[in-house]
């Protein structure tokens, strides 16, 4: 497994060139003796549609749970436990020397123990002694073994020798049994790893000890039981900034409005909201206890002036117009909390601004207006049309700090422009 990487600051860390594409990798999914081993299907599924080669290297366990034909069908590749198949290609030494990204899915207490230990008596403990690329831990267990001071141990020394072991959900396990342990979706696994294709760096412990309020999704105002005003926001990004600053360690709370059917992030407590109203209030009640808010909603400006109690109807009863009343700036209203001493002097508050260009400027000459306006610290900008930013898995933008710094975002998945919006925070947190 490689060292861990130093995190960049803002200066170097948000002007790096990214890698050119993710093309074609190199993937070892290894498969643990779980009841979660299921998941790892859509995992690989994943990561073959991706256009990647994918070898699948189970325990000897993990063949109670799921047979070699349905790993061989879904990854297109012969599946092997032991070190002693298919001697000549050495595979014990080349699948991991070769790989770009090595992924265990689930990884028992056991496997992780071993792995720790530096056992190489399988044909998965001996490419984990030889991989050199990023390698991320996805575990999977009952609470009380997660707890297990052990376990505990066994994570911090992967963490340490550079392996990224991701915070496991909250949820149903086997039996009747519910507590921390439960494997994250796949989804989500194969989009933490996938990052690291982008960038190998992008999931350091560095918010370790820290609290992150984050809010995403659209809001909607009802105007009767059926119609509503609202946005195209699929929460995407805010949930992309929840999800990398619990995996580096910050205790993340998000207040999420309506998202494009998004899945709770593992490990991140998540307060559901519908209206603008309804995000005021709970960023207020939260903001308080956190050392950043991260305001990624879009927040309807306006909502109807009256709501009504049943469908209004075409015809006589239509109304000609509709008025509006404008919600209160959310945003602004957090830095002001923070200049009366509702909040901690030493919060960050960080905006987002979705910008079009017009006739009397660019996107920039807004969002540089908007900074100067809402008194934030930092503004995450995005040009928003067809395509872009709303609705779609991509992002790019510019960043602009109060100190007056400004940083293109390159282009590239939601989680990297996530990732580095986080390495500004942790710059400011450092730099306070």
């Amino acid at each position: 497994m490689p060292d861990k990487a130093a995190s960049p600051g803002l200066a170097t860390g948000l002007s790096e060139s990214a890698p050119s594409a993710v093309a074609r990798k190199r993937i070892v999914v290894g498969v643990g003796g779980g009841i979660a081993a299921y998941k790892s299907c859509a995992i690989i599924r994943a990561f073959t549609e991706g256009g990647h080669h994918v070898r699948v290297i189970p325990t000897e366990s993990a063949l109670e749970f799921v047979g070699r034909a349905t790993f061989e069908a879904l990854s297109g590749n012969p599946v092997h436990t032991g070190v002693f198949a298919d001697v000549p290609q050495v595979p014990h030494v080349r699948l991991g020397q070769e790989a770009d990204l090595v992924v265990i899915a689930p990884a028992t207490a056991d496997l992780m123990a071993r792995a720790v230990a530096g056992r190489a008596d399988d044909l998965l403990t001996a490419t984990l002694l030889t991989a050199r690329c990023p390698v991320v831990f996805a575990p999977a267990m009952h609470t009380e073994m997660w707890e297990h001071p052990a376990t505990v141990s066994n994570v911090a020394t992967l963490r340490l020798r550079g392996a990224t072991v991701i915070e496991p959900a909250s949820g149903r396990l086997t039996g009747k049994d519910t507590g921390a342990g439960r494997l994250p979706e796949p989804d989500e696994i194969v989009g933490l790893a996938s990052l690291l294709l982008e960038r190998p760096d992008a999931l350091p412990r560095d918010l370790e000890g820290r609290r992150i309020l984050v809010s995403a999704g659209g809001t909607r105002e009802p105007l009767d039981p059926v119609r509503f005003l609202g946005n195209r926001s699929s929460g995407k990004q805010g949930y992309a900034i929840a999800r990398l600053a619990v995996q580096r360690g910050a205790d993340v709370t998000l207040v999420s409005g309506y998202t494009a059917g998004l899945a709770d992030p593992a490990a991140v407590d998540v307060v559901h909201v519908r209206t603008a109203e309804d995000m005021r209030a709970a960023v207020a009640k939260h903001a308080p206890e956190f050392d950043a808010v991260v305001m990624a909603a879009a927040v309807a400006d306006f909502r109807p002036s009256t709501t009504v109690a049943s469908k209004i109807k075409k015809g006589a009863g239509e109304p000609d117009s509709i008025a509006l009343t404008k919600n209160e700036d959310i945003l602004a209203g957090l830095v002001q909390s923070r200049a009366e001493g509702e909040i901690p002097s030493d919060t960050v508050i960080v905006g987002f601004a979705a910008e079009t260009g017009d006739a009397d400027g660019d996107v920039l000459t807004y969002a540089r207006a908007k900074l100067a306006r809402k008194g934030c610290d930092l503004l995450v900008v995005n040009a928003v049309g067809e395509g872009k930013a709303f609705e779609v898995d991509h992002n790019d933008g510019w960043l602009l700090g109060a100190d007056g710094s400004e940083s293109a975002l390159e282009h590239g998945s939601k989680a990297l422009m996530a990732s580095r919006v986080l390495d500004a925070v942790e710059h400011l947190f450092r730099a306070g």
